[in-house]
């Protein structure tokens, strides 16, 4: 009997000390556990914002222009790196066929692969590192959220209040989104024009863009498409519009068609 009572005696002190442990490590040891239970999740949520961190660097050149074309490399690989990650996530069994490669260009984590691979080695461009930047922004935004719920309801108010102001703003970023990867493609031929593109920049971005307008998961990019053309030809129908500009836009709206792949 007496050693039942002293066996149960250091269960209960050992239950105490767990406790005790677990309100010292309080949140923080919450965060790392969710963390840790979700790997994969937690190094995309780093990677991304350390792409919002490098974007940044960049968009605001604080340490010279020369640092500021490293961060742009940077942002643009860590970009790729989060892409390979989302693509790993979604297609986890990868077997090299065609029908694989097929699903993994429906992927738009295989699009931003494609984009931060044509951009990261050529000459630096604001507007290439808006959607990159956008993108990480946003999806870090749901993981920080989540972390801040492990830190209790009413923890970094302010935080929140930022967060929850981007994500109320998410129809408006994307279409912004949309908008960079559309103006994006003259921006790639004035680069080979001036003699800071490459030849095939254009033609690769052509592919790309044409998978950002298949695309299932995010339409933005052709209701984009769709929405600027009704502006143009609402503008150039009005009477106090030249007819030789009338003409030039109505080619260039017929060729653009012609261009665009067919979205199933």
């Amino acid at each position: 009997m007496l050693e039942h009572g002293q066996q149960k005696h250091n269960e209960e002190q050992l239950q105490h000390s767990d406790m005790a442990d677990s309100t010292r490590n309080g949140p923080q040891g919450g965060i790392l556990q969710y963390m840790m239970a979700n790997k994969l999740e937690a190094a995309m949520w780093l990677s991304r914002l350390f792409t919002v961190y490098c974007s940044i660097l960049f968009i605001f050149p604080f340490m010279g222009l020369y640092e500021a074309a490293n961060f742009y490399q940077r942002a643009l690989l860590a970009n790729a790196l989060t892409s390979a990650l989302r693509l790993h996530q979604r297609l986890p069994h990868f077997q090299l066929s065609r029908a694989l490669l097929s699903q993994a260009l429906l992927e738009d984590s295989c699009h931003y692969l494609l984009f931060s691979l044509i951009f990261v080695n050529s000459h630096p461009v604001t507007m290439s590192i808006f959607p990159v930047f956008l993108f990480s922004l946003l999806h870090a935004t749901a993981y920080t959220k989540k972390i801040c719920d492990i830190l209790g309801p009413g923890s970094l108010a302010f935080l929140r209040a930022i967060l929850d102001k981007i994500s109320s703003n998410q129809q408006n970023i994307l279409k912004f989104i949309a908008c960079n990867e559309i103006f994006l493609m003259p921006a790639t031929v004035f680069m080979l024009l001036s003699g800071h593109g490459s030849l095939l920049q254009p033609f690769i971005y052509y592919r790309f863009l044409a998978l950002r307008y298949s695309s299932h998961r995010n339409p933005y990019c052709r209701t984009l498409f769709s929405e600027l053309r009704m502006l143009l030809e609402h503008l150039i129908m009005k009477p106090a519009c030249p007819g030789f500009l009338r003409n030039l836009c109505l080619n260039c709206i017929s060729f653009v068609s012609r261009l665009a792949p067919t979205a199933n």
